[in-house]
């Protein structure tokens, strides 16, 4: 059993009186649950508002000289239910007051958009009766709102020699001269990866509404088998792909220190989860770990003879793209022949352009353009060096119907690439997951 772990709970997990009860119930039934990081509370159903949406809107009315008494009335009708129905000690009547009062004075869009996980964790430390702790004192940023690990690491070590146990709120920290900063949109996942490498964790929970990852997308393929366990890198690449996984910025703060990651459902606090480890060699797997894609890229194949022997024709290539604020998804290439993958929405008003510039700096034989192209990923640590595995890709592809524009094996062989026609993206991943 691990020692110490750090837990973090999002939005749908605090979400109303009744979930902040299954959180207490969850930290409370593991006594090394020590540090707990809430997000601000999320829908309690389809038809309810996240506390930090209505909060971005009350800042957006502020700005605009337009009373915003109305939207902050629902924030505060939400945040007063919880703490009376949880008979809370904490004057937040106190708190909601003093935060209207500086969001009607000008306050920032990021410290009103801070204090939905503010008031969460005011709520949610006196609920479970530790103290509070204050992202604003341990989670440092530069000026520039990028976050200074270093000053971060520090508070937190110093935090955790003074309090055994605390109640830390996600999303936000402070700048030098003490203003507030966020995270981007989901930032909690970053909060808790940062206090668990701060406090040397033995294990980073990540509490959510879902029982883990799936190794495919489930509007794609009917009841997806869940990811037991999974590499950062693996992690990485089904990201890259369009997974819906943890915020991308969780991962390296606790990767480097061995740390690993546990998702697991606020909702079934029994069900085993996918846990995110540094390395799978000792359980032996080499098999498909997840599917994961995105439709909408086009792709620009040039081909000029002798092209590997022109010095500097590549970074002419990459250099077009960047200068025209294109980026490369992939670009795998032959002898004579490469080919540029990009998404299409970033090349759709500058194609013309963009293929103009090669024809005048890379002078090819030929250039043509594929659009409403798909990738698909099939992702999984030693599956390249495992017989078969690509055989059976291919094999139900085509027993599906699907015609392949292209494949390409990622540089960390943790993932074959197949590029298809948009139209037949579901029917490729339905017929991957069945076929691996």
């Amino acid at each position: 059993m691990a020692d110490l772990l750090v837990a973090k709970f999002g939005g749908s997990s605090l979400a109303s009186s009744e979930q902040f009860a299954k959180v207490k119930q969850i930290v409370e039934a593991n006594p090394q649950r020590r540090y707990v990081v809430p997000s601000a509370p999320g829908k309690r159903d389809s038809t309810d508002h996240k506390v930090t949406d209505l909060l971005y809107m009350c800042h957006q009315l502020a700005e605009h000289n337009i009373d915003c008494t109305e939207v902050f009335a629902t924030i505060a009708e939400r945040i007063e239910e919880i703490h009376d129905r949880l008979d809370l000690e904490v004057d937040i009547s106190s708190e909601l007051q003093r935060i209207f009062q500086q969001i009607s004075a000008g306050a920032t869009a990021d410290f009103v958009a801070s204090r939905g996980e503010y008031l969460s964790g005011l709520l949610l430390a006196d609920y479970l009766g530790v103290p509070f702790v204050d992202a604003a004192e341990v989670i440092h940023f530069d000026d520039d709102a990028t976050l200074n690990a270093e000053r971060t690491a520090t508070a937190l070590a110093q935090m955790a020699q003074t309090h055994e146990r605390a109640v830390i709120p996600g999303f936000y920290g402070s700048g030098p001269d003490g203003q507030i900063f966020t995270f981007s949109r989901g930032g909690s996942d970053v909060t808790g990866a940062v206090v668990a490498a701060g406090v040397d964790a033995d294990l980073y929970e990540n509490w959510t509404d879902v029982s883990g990852f799936l190794k495919a997308d489930p509007r794609l393929v009917s009841n997806p088998s869940p990811i037991g366990r999974v590499t950062y890198k693996e992690l990485r690449e089904l990201a890259y792909m369009g997974a819906p996984v943890l915020h991308e910025e969780a991962i390296f703060p606790i990767r480097a220190k061995g740390i690993p990651i546990h998702i697991r459902n606020t909702n079934e606090p029994d069900a085993a989860g996918t846990l995110i480890v540094d390395d799978r060699a000792a359980d032996g797997f080499h098999g498909v770990t997840g599917i994961a894609g995105r439709p909408d890229f086009t792709v620009i194949s040039i081909e000029k003879t002798l092209m590997d022997d022109e010095r500097g024709f590549f970074r002419k290539l990459v250099s077009v793209f960047e200068t025209n604020g294109v980026s490369i998804s992939h670009m795998p290439s032959g002898i004579d022949s490469v080919s540029v993958i990009v998404p299409a929405e970033e090349v759709r008003f500058k194609l013309n352009k963009v293929l103009e510039e090669i024809r005048i700096y890379l002078h090819p034989d030929t250039i043509t353009v594929q659009d409403e192209i798909a990738l698909l990923a099939i992702v999984g640590h030693g599956m390249i060096r495992t017989k078969g595995v690509a055989a059976k890709v291919f094999t139900a592809l085509a027993q599906a119907g699907v015609n392949i524009r292209m494949i390409t094996q990622g540089a960390s062989e943790l993932s074959i690439i197949v590029g298809i026609d948009n139209e037949d993206f579901a029917s490729a991943v339905a017929a991957v997951y069945a076929g691996t």
